[in-house]
């Protein structure tokens, strides 16, 4: 099918600018969103292909910007499995910087100009240790979570931590490094490395490779009463876009599913498949001509950690990626709910419980496809040696912890506790006026004599002995209640399969069926 009227391309990154510019998109936040998604469609076509590995090495390598991997506290080591491999996780960013001519052609107020940048886009990409399968989790850019204490390795200026902050502020905290600090942060998963790329030079990528496919359920027209909306028009079905209408796909809102920054999300991973099975079967990407414009503007726009800061380092990254089978590649992402804060309700934060087990699921290694083997069942937890008192003459301080998640802790939750713990029997548990955010359940006693105490408040609870530690923070018994258990009498039961959770909306590299709900109201 050919292009809807509207459409149309253009065949130069210059050309493609200009047209940012027209008034008729300048009506709305426009093009400040335009190329939001661009550093994973970036990455995705230098990772797929390896395009780059045999064009002028020096040459691409002199123009490559790097800068800190992390800004935070240290993360931990891989650990290896049973064959000695290990994971490798590629945080991609995409900024939303507009410092420089070429990203100003390409649109946006101008009050933007030379402003801190966003992360405007910001996915986990992770390949298995066994180099089996790929993963991809995105993360919306209004999340609300804690920002860890960042330092600007260039001007010195140290960023306290907030813990309650739009996820894409913290590109401007530092650098890449204070977004892999937060990712970490609010994931638990090592980070290897991150690409960082900017507006400039992705304009062309679309019609480099003949145009990537996409559908729609019915005819799009992505403009509201207001003005506001990416412009697209397409008809029903799938439509080869390039160029403009690319664009103008990857920064619709308003006319897809139910017009939200998540619709947006799924939009933009229906693209991004599309694109790397294009890239895989597309004999035009072995013109030497367009391979090199492709790495030229590739390299143009990129900012890597300085691991990788190398043209044969990202060649290496590339070659172990595309030998990925296509069907064997997941876009998920971070499940989300809206947030009840006052003031906050159009923003989002983790789903709690399904937003955790999807990154259980990375940290451990389970493909996001269904197609890992069996996990062993874990061990709940050794019963102490050490006998435990009669619950009457345990005490027990309970605090409040649910705002370990990055939303306000729940009110009373505290107290509530408390008053579950004395109906077991506790007669000596209290409420600690003590705030202390935590992701997780834990029970903490503070020396060995008094193990035994703890599991029985534990198990008196439901918690699983596995949450019970020592811990020299702590004086007697001390039980948190973190985020896992907001509300409710009893504890919520785990669950520790290995199933993605659906709130991820998981979607196959291989499903070229996917096809976009168009919003009514939205259709001509």
């Amino acid at each position: 099918m050919s292009p809807a009227p509207g459409g149309g391309h253009r065949s130069s990154r210059r050309r493609a600018g200009a047209q940012g510019g027209t008034r008729r998109a300048r009506r709305g936040k426009g093009r400040r969103r335009v190329l939001r998604w661009s550093a994973t469609v970036l990455s995705v076509l230098i990772l797929a292909t390896g395009a780059a590995g045999y064009l002028y090495y020096e040459h691409l390598n002199s123009k490559i910007k790097k800068d800190r991997l992390n800004l935070g506290r240290q993360m931990p080591d891989h650990k290896p499995n049973s064959q000695g491999q290990t994971p490798l996780n590629i945080l991609v960013i995409g900024s939303d910087a507009r410092d420089t001519k070429a990203n100003q052609k390409l649109g946006g107020a101008k009050e933007t100009f030379n402003a801190k940048p966003l992360a405007d886009v910001q996915m986990l990409l992770h390949l298995s240790a066994d180099r089996s399968n790929i993963s991809v989790v995105s993360m919306p850019r209004d999340t609300m979570l804690r920002i860890p204490e960042c330092k600007d390795p260039k001007s010195g200026t140290v960023y306290p931590a907030s813990d309650w902050i739009q996820t894409n502020q913290s590109l401007g905290r530092g650098g890449p490094g204070c977004t892999v600090a937060t990712w970490h942060e609010l994931t638990g998963i090592t980070i290897d490395h991150f690409m960082m790329i900017d507006f400039a030079g992705v304009v062309s990528m679309a019609d480099a490779i003949g145009g990537v496919p996409v559908c729609v359920t019915d005819n799009i027209y992505s403009r509201n009463d207001r003005g506001q909306g990416s412009y697209l028009r397409l008809e029903e079905g799938t439509t080869h876009v390039k160029g403009k209408q690319a664009l103008q796909w990857l920064r619709t809102r308003y006319g897809f599913d139910d017009g939200t920054d998540l619709a947006r999300t799924r939009a933009q991973h229906m693209y991004m498949n599309s694109m790397v099975r294009e890239l895989r079967k597309n004999a035009k990407l072995t013109d030497p001509n367009k391979l090199r414009k492709l790495a030229e503007a590739a390299v143009d726009a990129l900012t890597v950690d300085e691991e990788l800061g190398s043209v044969p380092e990202l060649l290496g990254i590339g070659n172990e990626l595309k030998s990925v089978p296509t069907k064997r590649i997941t876009m998920a992402k971070m499940p989300s709910e809206y947030s009840t804060r006052p003031g906050f309700t159009s923003k989002v934060v983790p789903k709690p419980g399904d937003a955790e087990k999807l990154f259980r699921l990375v940290r451990e290694d389970v493909p996001l496809d269904g197609k890992g083997t069996a996990k062993k069942k874990k061990a709940s937890g050794t019963v102490s040696k050490d006998p435990a008192a009669a619950p009457a003459e345990i005490p027990v301080q309970v605090r409040n912890g649910t705002g370990g998640d990055g939303q306000l802790a729940q009110k009373g939750r505290a107290s509530e506790v408390t008053a579950l713990l004395q109906a077991k029997g506790f007669a000596l548990a209290v409420a600690d006026p003590t705030v202390s955010p935590q992701q997780k359940t834990v029970v903490h006693f503070s020396n060995a004599e008094l193990e035994g105490d703890a599991q029985a408040a534990a198990k008196a609870l439901g918690i699983p002995l596995s949450a019970v530690k020592q811990s020299t923070a702590v004086t007697g018994i001390a039980l948190t209640v973190g985020a896992d258990w907001r509300l409710g009498d009893v504890f919520p039961k785990a669950d520790d399969d290995d199933k993605t959770p659906s709130t991820a909306e998981a979607l196959r590299g291989d499903d070229s069926k996917a096809c976009m709900k168009v919003q009514p109201g939205f259709t001509w």
